[in-house]
């Protein structure tokens, strides 16, 4: 069968199609899953590019959607012929984060090998029943980012109607937020440095849009739009180059949810900001497989689809990092057989 992998020491022009051994029958536990699509994430790319190392010839990709094709003895959750979506941290079942989330020794696409392979047999815990009607390319959106902002709004902020919401950018987990958000009844803000994507964010459901490259102190815009308050909740993806103005934004107790590092992994760090105003800040990297249960079963009782912007053949990944490298998309970059 085909696998799409990458020799570390290259980069993303290491990326490589190969033929491997076909997944072996499941055993006791596990499942076999014909891999159908995934969807591409910055993790993803930052394996990809050698940022952050990985083993040569490493399978690529933490999200994959695919189809039931066996299960082992000891299997009560899955039946042949159902459809299922990866997680992202397998051994973190429910409940709080175990050491083994600290990082990603154990997150495919990255510390084992990932879903850009055409079967894989895999412990149980590895998938999740996929949204009813959802095609496998959408399915595939909810492993990182979807169930990114789910955590970071339900789970540990517990988001409700009435609250104000800010998300940064237009990538794969600021549209998911705006779907959470809205399902909840949240107010939401968010910027981008394109009116184009801003107006299409608004149509997704965003109530205010601002353009930080037309309002570089975007922050005091957002007080503005708050009367001098403040929001909630913000989806901090930016990291150092963004979370002053973040600290700025939030309002007196509000959180923040620092999920995204694209403006680099250290800078300012405005500790007596977030002191006086007794900010929680939380770094979090995704959820737990329960956490994305009960994001699909919020799904499935609402209307939203995520937002897929371009669909790659997996022979195409390296094509496809460069278009998401180019910031040109709205939504999430997919990727099927």
């Amino acid at each position: 069968m085909k696998a799409i992998k990458i020799k570390q020491q290259d980069g993303t022009d290491g990326i490589y199609l190969d033929a491997v051994e076909d997944a072996p029958q499941p055993e006791y536990g596990e499942i076999r899953v014909k891999i159908y699509a995934g969807s591409l994430n910055f993790h993803d790319y930052l394996v990809a590019a050698g940022q952050l190392p990985t083993a040569d010839g490493r399978v690529l990709l933490s999200d994959g959607a695919g189809v039931v094709e066996a299960v082992g003895p000891g299997v009560s959750e899955f039946n042949v012929g159902d459809n299922v979506v990866s997680t992202f941290f397998p051994q973190w079942r429910e409940g709080a984060v175990p050491s083994s989330a600290g990082g990603f020794s154990q997150t495919p696409g990255d510390g084992v090998d990932g879903f850009a392979i055409e079967y894989v047999t895999r412990s149980e815990s590895a998938f999740t029943h996929a949204p009813k009607g959802w095609s496998h390319a959408e399915a595939a959106t909810i492993t990182t980012a979807g169930l990114t902002a789910w955590r970071a709004l339900v789970a540990d902020c517990g988001i409700k109607a009435g609250d104000k919401v800010l998300t940064l950018g237009t990538g794969g987990v600021s549209l998911a937020a705006i779907q959470i958000a809205k399902m909840h009844g949240a107010e939401v803000f968010i910027t981008s440095s394109s009116d184009e994507k801003l107006m299409k964010a608004k149509e997704l459901g965003a109530d205010h849009v601002i353009n930080y490259a037309k309002n570089p102190n975007w922050s005091e815009k957002v007080l503005e739009l708050t009367n001098g308050s403040g929001v909630d909740h913000v989806i901090e993806l930016g990291g150092p180059g963004t979370l002053e103005q973040s600290t700025t934004a939030v309002k007196v107790g509000g959180n923040i949810a620092l999920i995204g590092v694209l403006t680099g992994f250290e800078g300012v760090f405005p500790t007596a900001q977030l002191m006086f105003k007794q900010v929680k800040l939380q770094g979090l990297l995704v959820g737990s497989r329960q956490q994305q249960v009960d994001y699909i079963k919020a799904l499935e009782g609402s209307s939203i689809r995520p937002v897929v912007d371009r669909v790659f053949k997996y022979e195409n990944l390296k094509e496809a990092f460069e278009y998401q490298l180019s910031g040109a998309h709205f939504g999430k970059i997919c990727v099927e057989w």
